[in-house]
């Protein structure tokens, strides 16, 4: 897992936040090199498909002129849902690292994803995920 590259997960969370949209980022890297970064922007485009990890595999698969995204990792600051994790299986991303466990465990592959524990991060993300949704009931 690559640290730096988490951090910018957590950036695109941020800018998710200050648009009032849920608080999820997603970064996209193949060899460490960052190939895609996205938030989610399902308010803003009124579209319910487009979560940060969606958004992600397109810009991902317009970069490498591939929908194939073999050998590319996901970083995301939530758990993927059901339609994201069918995404992310249908695009043959290798490894998913993300932050905040959901309740009910949906993936597909369970050797691909990979839970991170680092306080810190998993602090701040947690801390905008909650501030955000105390700010809508």
């Amino acid at each position: 897992m690559n640290n730096k590259i988490m951090k910018l997960a957590i950036n695109e969370a941020k800018k998710a936040y200050k648009k009032g949209e849920v608080p999820v980022g997603a970064v996209i890297a193949k060899n460490n090199k960052v190939v895609a970064l996205a938030h989610n922007e399902v308010e803003k485009k009124k579209n319910c498909t487009l979560h940060a990890e969606i958004i992600a595999i397109t810009k991902a698969s317009k970069k490498v002129k591939n929908w194939r995204l073999n050998d590319c990792e996901m970083y995301v600051t939530l758990e993927p849902c059901a339609m994201c994790a069918a995404a992310i299986e249908l695009s043959r991303i290798s490894k998913i690292y993300f932050l905040i466990k959901k309740d009910k465990n949906i993936k597909i592959n369970d050797k691909k994803y990979i839970y991170v524990e680092d306080n810190d991060f998993n602090k701040k993300i947690l801390n905008l995920i909650q501030t955000f949704f105390k700010s809508k009931r």
